[in-house]
């Protein structure tokens, strides 16, 4: 069953190519905006104790990310709006390492869901959390990019970045 988790904090992580928007519950990051005209005018609120750790975590492991290096530090992520495949394919997509590529089918199968490549892709479509859970390392079959939430632009950018520090 999805649950949509209330935010208690909504903050900004300032970098040089724009202004992620880290939206938090009480249990952890709920979701990460890319930079958009929509999260321009995002406000930010004042946060308890936790979240104001958790926000130091998301921002320095969003800089890294942006640099192609790895993460070090993340904060808990709360994954309570997945369903329970969705939150499948969410632990897989964290196995990918960085630098290397999944294709959809094949985490399909990994997940013993071979027929399951469309859900798949539904199920990185609706990562709450993007960067933290790599969902840009999922590609087509084909040799094509598939979708990505943050926009195409976004999914190149990330996967030339790693690519450059593996």
């Amino acid at each position: 069953m999805k649950n949509k988790p209330a935010f208690v904090a909504t903050l900004k992580i300032r970098t040089v190519e724009g202004d992620f928007v880290a939206h938090y519950s009480s249990t952890g990051l709920a979701r990460l905006d890319f930079p958009t005209a929509k999260t321009k005018g995002a406000t930010t609120a004042p946060a308890a104790p936790p979240v104001t750790r958790w926000h130091e975590l998301a921002t320095r492991a969003v800089r890294q990310a942006l640099q192609g290096r790895p993460m070090t530090a993340t904060p808990p992520v709360d994954l309570s709006c997945g369903t329970a495949f969705q939150r499948r394919v969410w632990a897989a997509l964290r196995a990918i390492p960085a630098g290397k590529t999944e294709t959809y089918a094949g985490l399909a199968a990994s997940l013993k869901r071979p027929k399951a490549a469309r859900a798949v892709g539904g199920a990185c479509g609706a990562n709450p959390a993007p960067l933290f859970i790599p969902c840009h390392r999922v590609v087509a079959a084909h040799g094509g990019l598939g979708g990505f939430s943050g926009g195409l632009h976004w999914k190149r950018k990330l996967l030339e970045r790693e690519a450059e520090e593996n």
